[in-house]
């Protein structure tokens, strides 16, 4: 007998594997009216079915599997009806997904059938504490979820992909692309620091507001640690720390914007975030039993405003850094990042990327506009800090700033 009998064995133990693993999950549940065995075999259904309809041309049979799916599971439910009058809807859609995936495992997507099964059964899993969330977000959260769907698949599909003005610097759709990159890194941040806040002490505080904006978190602290002597430690730990992330946000925004600048920049900021993360875990050690921090009260980031905000703040500044390299060269263009570092590090880097993927700016010239960037950004910070929280608060600050600042001096001068 030839062995192409079996050549689509390993298929169908794919189509096997996923319906085990969703129908694993479903086991558990006394309410479904499907388990381990019934998942296990609509995903293998699914897959015969697949190359039965390959086979003879005949794509209706796909339609008629699902649908017979469909129908078994609806039959069930209506013969022996689930406790507490649970419809059994969620299992409903779930044995119509595995039979989706046990085609889709025929069809050539093996890899992509198995991710969705492993969120579909997480998704599964998780139902307590999905419905915990959902009952507990504000409705300023759900707007700002709302907001950034707006900002995603409303207004960004509709840009026009085209350069525009001078140096072609004004192109609608990569500046909103930019304007979306920006505010879903800082919606992740903003939810997970309304779920999780305070209950996870200063540490997580000081993570995530770097993630939302390490600008307000610092400017909230240093009110903090000027009201309250006694959460001065507290206070210079969340700020340093979210001072610290704005380097590791700039280095995801390169490997998301442009990979291939990772190591040049990582080489400059390295030791900066090197020197400020070993501050921060002994300013952490120090404080360990010194208190509870509210939570801060940080603005929606996809707020529309918000959102236009910073769309002009970087086509501003990717405009004025073409100019001023054009007229004066690397001294333009670093005087830019100095300026605009003050308050934003995210527009230098973003708008220096998108020169470089121009072929306008060296590699050298974006890491080095980036290092000045968070230098200077750095510097207005520390005076924050001192207008703000008084001198207490910028003693404790001075020594994890000073050392961040000179690190990334070091890196940029060496590399």
């Amino acid at each position: 007998m030839p062995n192409t009998a079996l050549e689509h064995l390993p298929v169908f133990l794919t189509s096997l594997s996923i319906g085990l693993l969703m129908g694993l999950e479903r086991e558990r549940n006394p309410a479904a009216r499907a388990g381990l065995r019934t998942f296990a075999l609509v995903a293998v259904f699914g897959t015969l079915v697949a190359m039965l309809s390959e086979k003879t041309g005949s794509t209706w049979l796909l339609a008629v599997g699902l649908i017979l799916v469909g129908a078994l599971i609806i039959g069930a439910y209506f013969q022996a009806p689930a406790p507490q009058n649970d419809p059994g809807t969620t299992t409903e859609a779930a044995l119509l997904v595995c039979f989706c995936l046990g085609a889709a495992v025929w069809f050539d997507y093996p890899t992509l059938a198995i991710i969705l099964a492993v969120v579909s059964t997480l998704l599964l899993y998780f139902k307590p504490e999905l419905a915990s969330i959902s009952k507990n977000m504000t409705r300023g959260e759900l707007l700002s979820i709302l907001q950034f769907a707006v900002l995603t698949f409303v207004v960004l599909p509709v840009l026009p992909n085209t350069d525009y003005g001078p140096y072609g610097a004004f192109n609608p759709h990569h500046i909103w692309m930019m304007v979306v990159l920006i505010a879903g890194v800082s919606l992740a941040g903003y939810v997970a620091l309304r779920l999780m806040g305070g209950r996870w002490g200063a540490p997580v505080l000081g993570l995530l507001g770097g993630l939302v904006s390490s600008t307000a978190t610092t400017l909230v602290y240093a009110r903090h640690g000027k009201s309250r002597v006694d959460l001065v430690p507290l206070a210079t730990l969340v700020i340093l720390l979210a001072n610290v992330v704005v380097l590791i946000r700039l280095a995801v925004l390169t490997a998301v914007v442009a990979p291939e600048l990772l190591t040049q920049i990582v080489s400059k900021l390295g030791a900066g975030l090197a020197v400020g993360l070993t501050i921060a875990i002994y300013r952490w050690r120090q404080s360990a039993a010194g208190g509870t921090l509210p939570v801060p009260e940080i603005q929606n980031p996809t707020e529309i405003r918000a959102a236009l905000t910073f769309g002009g703040l970087y086509a501003a500044v990717l405009f004025l850094s073409a100019l001023l390299l054009d007229y004066f060269g690397s001294s333009g263009l670093y005087s830019v990042a100095i300026l605009s570092g003050l308050t934003d590090v995210d527009s230098i880097t973003l708008s220096s990327l998108h020169l470089y993927d121009q072929q306008k700016l060296s590699a050298d010239q974006v890491s080095t506009s980036v290092g000045l960037a968070v230098i200077s950004n750095l510097s207005f910070k520390l005076g924050m800090i001192f207008v703000v929280g008084g001198m207490g608060l910028w003693r404790q600050c001075l020594t994890g700033f000073a050392a961040m600042a000179v690190g990334i001096g070091i890196g940029v001068v060496l590399f």
